[in-house]
């Protein structure tokens, strides 16, 4: 049997909040949640299992315990804090699991470098700072290394700004260096089926954004209001990891790039495979540094476990 999903909670980190995210990921989430809270769950598509994913995460886990480096997946919808959705939705990772899994990765001594896998569209702006600013901190204790295979928009490229350097693949795409909210009203269907919401309250915005009415001039001033901070807090941030001016961030206009005009803006810092990466770390490790038989075949188990994670 399934857990119970709080899905109006769910809801409420979705709609109404800044998001880094790709319009499209936001449609891809909204498309699961809207006929949960509306009452059509039956137009959802089966979920898909995730048998093979499972099989790839404990394969990461068993390698990284003697590897000289280690993978660390950033995939899926990026969100604050633990959690998971299941049942036909993306998969998730939060910001406090990842800083947890590279502090890890920093304290353990036999682990020189770390990689970060990333395939993802993005997700929350609450908490993205924080961990790019960690992750920044963290590039002076141990190399970290961004891959892009094969995406890192949004809050994913706010977290692969922040490594001591980026590699995209050749097919990869970064940047929607950009905020956005979305709201959602249902008093119009609310009015045909004869549902009347009465909300009480007190303090005059306690109640912008609500779904049950038409939007007001006054929410719409709060919602920029929290675009622009978190569009400033977004494209400085990225301009100070990157040495780069944040006009010319802004410039971007939150457009995706492929690698080669990415590379020209100076977005990444190389184009290549990202097995091709993990395997040149591999022989830098086992040829420099003395690697025993029993690590090596650790550190190709888990380049082995990243090119499976790559065709699902």
């Amino acid at each position: 049997m399934h857990a119970m999903i709080n899905y109006p909670h769910i809801a409420s980190m979705v709609f109404n909040t800044p998001l880094y995210a790709t319009p499209t990921l936001v449609q891809a989430v909204r498309n699961v949640l809207e006929p949960r809270l509306l009452g059509r769950a039956n137009d959802l598509p089966q979920a898909l299992g995730m048998e093979s994913r499972e099989e790839i995460e404990r394969e990461h886990q068993r390698t990284k315990q003697d590897a000289r480096i280690a993978v660390i997946p950033v995939h899926g919808v990026l969100v604050a804090r633990r959690g998971h959705i299941t049942d036909a939705c993306q998969e998730l990772v939060s910001y406090e699991l990842l800083r947890s899994q590279i502090s890890f990765a920093l304290k353990k001594d036999s682990i020189e470098e770390i990689f970060l896998d990333f395939h993802t569209g993005g997700g929350h702006a609450m908490g993205c700072k924080e961990l790019a600013d960690f992750i920044r901190a963290s590039t002076t204790i141990k190399p970290i290394t961004a891959i892009v295979n094969f995406a890192a928009y949004s809050a994913g490229y706010y977290l692969a700004s922040a490594c001591s350097r980026i590699v995209a693949s050749p097919t990869a795409g970064v940047g929607s260096i950009g905020v956005i909210i979305e709201t959602y009203e249902v008093s119009r269907m609310e009015e045909e089926i004869g549902i009347t919401f009465n909300t009480y309250y007190r303090g005059d915005h306690k109640n912008n954004g609500s779904p049950h009415e038409p939007i007001t001039d006054q929410a719409v001033q709060e919602i920029n209001a929290m675009l622009d901070g978190s569009y400033a807090e977004f494209t400085e941030s990225v301009a100070d990891f990157r040495g780069l001016d944040v006009s010319a961030i802004v410039d971007t206009q939150a457009r995706l790039f492929r690698p080669k005009e990415a590379l020209s803006l100076k977005l990444i810092d190389e184009i290549a495979p990202a097995q091709d990466v993990i395997n040149a770390a591999v022989e830098r490790y086992t040829s420099n540094t003395g690697t025993t038989p029993r690590n090596n075949r650790s550190i190709r188990a888990q380049a082995r476990a990243l090119d499976i994670s790559c065709q699902l």
